[in-house]
């Protein structure tokens, strides 16, 4: 993993594929977030399958968390992350769309904002049990502003099925 020396922001990054080989979208996505300049992959979670949310009519996802530590700014981690899909050839037809690669900001430190391109905390966080899984898995005691709890809101969030995968 990736080395930086002065202090950084912790943020959580969730990660979603469900075309082209999502396990090695996502496992190749992890070393590319090692990768991101002024940034250090800190952990990531096992990977997990999961129902598609909204748009019923395509593949299981897998899904991940990774935390990391960075310098850059949350709009400047988001152009890296979108610079990421687009290496990985998504595209974005309509929402819910399937997909090669998704990552999204989670948190970002304790930031909230509200902006018509970033929101933080992601505005979905407490809603979806294949983010909620694998960030509890990786960092259970993580505080997100203004929700209960990752195991109120996975408690919660119990209809949605969510699977740990060994592969």
């Amino acid at each position: 993993m990736s080395s930086i020396s002065d202090p950084s922001n912790r943020a959580f990054i969730a990660l979603g594929s469900n075309l082209e080989n999502p396990i090695s979208q996502v496992r190749q996505a992890f070393d590319e977030l090692d990768q991101l300049p002024s940034s250090k992959l800190l952990v990531y979670s096992s990977l997990y399958r999961s129902a598609p949310v909204g748009r019923l009519d395509q593949p299981d996802f897998i899904n991940a968390v990774a935390k990391i530590e960075t310098r850059l700014n949350p709009h400047e981690l988001l152009s890296a992350l979108l610079e990421i899909e687009r290496r990985h050839g998504r595209t974005r037809k309509f929402p819910n769309a399937p997909r090669t690669l998704d990552l999204d900001i989670l948190l970002y430190d304790d930031l909230k904002c509200h902006q018509h391109d970033l929101t933080l905390p992601h505005p979905r966080i407490s809603q979806r049990a294949f983010v909620l899984q694998p960030l509890m898995e990786i960092a259970p005691d993580c505080h997100i502003p203004g929700c209960n709890t990752i195991a109120e809101l996975l408690a919660a969030c119990h209809k949605q099925r969510v699977e740990r995968i060994t592969a």
